[in-house]
């Protein structure tokens, strides 16, 4: 608003309708980095939009192994979209993302990530035009080319699970994934390397403090003598 505001009196200012300099007058507004608190939901919310995807049609599968790689690993949506068969080592109980920047991880695969997954695959359309783990289920089921298909699909199971939150979408898991992560105790460095954060400060945006927790442990305010 305020550099609206300032561009506003500039413009004003060139028409003649102002004195110039006067969007100096607009004061600052402080804005510290990584002074939000991140946007996540709760764990009665993530139980809730677990059991949304509860049934045996294709679709409800797949939903079920999106939702959970999101929120136990963190992935963003184009992470999600861009998973193909080959990347899951079932053997050794990992998956292969690529992520930003063609940076490659191996990160660990929960058991019921990969019992969701592999439910998923026995009633997953064959394709033979490429191995991309997840398709639509449309035909003729194409697989998702973004991240904003996988980001659609989770704003549908938020409404059908009836979950009022702040921001809707894929990134909302990623954000609960950090901070569930922090809540049991896992290091901020640690959860950087699931989240593949170059920085240490970016994991601190997305994991903070749990603010309930917090309030629990808080010591009352001494009285003034």
């Amino acid at each position: 608003m305020t550099t609206s505001l300032r561009a506003f009196l500039r413009y004003l200012a060139v028409a003649g309708r102002c004195q110039a300099g006067l969007d100096g007058a607009v004061p600052a507004y402080a804005h510290w980095q990584l002074a939000d608190m991140p946007r996540y939901l709760s764990t009665e919310q993530v139980d809730r939009l677990i059991a949304a995807c509860d049934g045996d049609v294709g679709g409800r599968r797949r939903d079920r192994a999106i939702v959970l790689l999101l929120v136990r690993l963190g992935l963003r949506a184009g992470d999600v979209a861009q998973l193909r068969l080959a990347d899951i080592e079932w053997q050794t109980g990992s998956l292969r993302v690529c992520g930003k920047s063609r940076y490659e991880v191996r990160l660990p695969l929960p058991q019921d990530v990969g019992d969701a997954i592999a439910a998923y695959l026995e009633c997953r359309p064959s394709t033979r035009r490429n191995d991309l783990l997840f398709l639509r289920t449309i035909a003729p089921c194409r697989p998702f080319r973004r991240g904003d298909g996988i980001s659609s699909v989770v704003k549908r199971i938020m409404k059908r699970a009836d979950i009022v939150a702040p921001v809707k979408g894929a990134h909302a898991l990623r954000h609960t994934a950090a901070t569930e992560m922090l809540r049991h105790g896992v290091p901020l460095d640690k959860i950087g390397l699931v989240l593949r954060h170059r920085g240490i400060d970016t994991t601190a945006h997305y994991a903070k403090a749990d603010v309930a927790l917090l309030k629990q442990v808080a010591q009352p305010w001494p009285e003034a003598l």
